[in-house]
């Protein structure tokens, strides 16, 4: 029953930011609760919030019409994507006000995830590109698994045109992301390359040389990185390294939860962690004719929930996003800067060519389109196994 509640039935539970000296991160931007609360609250909102939702058309034409129970670690997973797309189309700056008229850029994000089976990143693409990762529909996910799931569905988004990489085996290969993201891009003149032009004038920017050339060879960066901070609880070692992805202005935030439990990370204050919370259930939402949303219920306007860090699975994926090669750069130096803070363990390995144990043929051979899912089972057990859905 719990699942199937309002906000406003539970509104109640909602407790304002705690007036604390310690700041308050929230995908890679600084706040005081003292004296910037209303920009904190503002920036929540702004997110695109992605909940359990019931009355949408039949996943597959005859499967479940709502997620309720089951989609919490899919909403997740939009909820991350979203912002990346946020980033590319709109900016980390961007803010969504309640009644104001956004761009024709934020409705198409929108409705990139709105509940249909022709939406790029919908809750039916999701589960029935799962069955591909061999989950059923209507089955749980872990973080691993939505990871994999959305790089296949971004393949299909020429709008974006993002290079969507997920870092198996705790190790991020720089090589590896740099020939993905500037694999489209190897032909000679402009003229050879027609998406290149009609991305610079599409998205409007000025059509200096220099733009084009740096939009040209560089696709913008989703990094999706997989991993396992424990056994059964997060060791407390990872948790300065887990603050300080928060703190990036790459950050895209963390998918994970509690177990059985999905939430979309998106900051942290103290020794608590700030999160869009899933699970409650909304009416499907139509789209008009006209391809504006009625998009009210797509952003949380409440304070958002908190949680002790402490409690948190330990099985996670960190998202970051890097528009430019100039972004990943910059988040190299700072991966490396933070593998010398004192009594930070590094959740994952930077490294700037393949570790000799991936030394598969097929593995060093892979071309830059194709996908991680075959290196899936030679080096990562899936993580999903350890989330059961509890019978209710």
């Amino acid at each position: 029953i719990s699942a199937t509640l309002t906000y406003d039935t539970l509104r109640f539970e909602y407790e304002d930011f705690p007036e604390t000296k310690e700041p308050v991160w929230i995908l890679g931007r600084k706040y005081s609760v003292f004296t910037e609360k209303e920009e904190i609250l503002l920036d929540v909102t702004s997110r695109l919030w992605f909940t359990y939702r019931k009355n949408f058309p039949a996943i597959g034409g005859t499967g479940p019409t709502s997620d309720t129970g089951w989609g919490c670690m899919l909403r997740c997973g939009q909820m991350i994507f979203a912002q990346a797309l946020v980033c590319r189309h709109l900016g980390r700056d961007w803010r969504w006000i309640k009644g104001k008229r956004q761009t024709d850029n934020y409705f198409s994000v929108l409705n990139a995830f709105i509940d249909k089976k022709d939406s790029y990143y919908s809750i039916h693409q999701i589960a029935q590109m799962g069955v591909g990762e061999g989950k059923s529909i209507g089955q749980w996910y872990g973080p691993n698994t939505v990871a994999q799931v959305l790089k296949k569905l971004a393949t299909f988004d020429t709008w974006s045109s993002l290079a969507v990489h997920i870092a198996m085996d705790n190790t991020v290969v720089m090589e590896e992301i740099r020939r993905l993201c500037q694999s489209n891009f190897s032909c000679a003149g402009a003229a050879a390359c027609p998406a290149v032009e009609a991305d610079v004038l599409y998205n409007g920017y000025p059509e200096e040389a220099g733009v084009r050339d740096r939009l040209s060879l560089w696709k913008p960066l989703v990094l999706l990185i997989p991993l396992r901070l424990g056994l059964t609880e997060i060791n407390e070692a990872y948790i300065e390294t887990l603050k300080h992805c928060f703190m990036m202005p790459q950050s895209l935030g963390v998918i994970g939860g509690k177990p059985n439990s999905a939430h979309y990370f998106i900051g942290y204050v103290g020794e608590e962690l700030i999160y869009l919370d899933p699970h409650t259930t909304q009416p499907a939402v139509e789209p008009s004719d006209s391809g504006c949303v009625p998009d009210e219920s797509f952003h949380c306007q409440h304070p958002p929930c908190r949680m002790s860090i402490a409690e948190l699975d330990p099985s996670i994926a960190v998202g970051f996003f890097c528009h430019t090669e100039e972004d990943f750069n910059d988040w190299c130096h700072q991966i490396k800067k933070l593998s010398l803070v004192r009594g930070a363990l590094p959740m994952f390995e930077l490294v700037e060519r393949q570790p000799s144990h991936f030394s598969n043929p097929d593995v060093l051979n892979l071309t830059p389109d194709s996908s991680d899912a075959d290196r899936l089972e030679r080096f990562f057990d899936s993580e999903d196994e350890d989330f059961e859905i509890l019978s209710l």
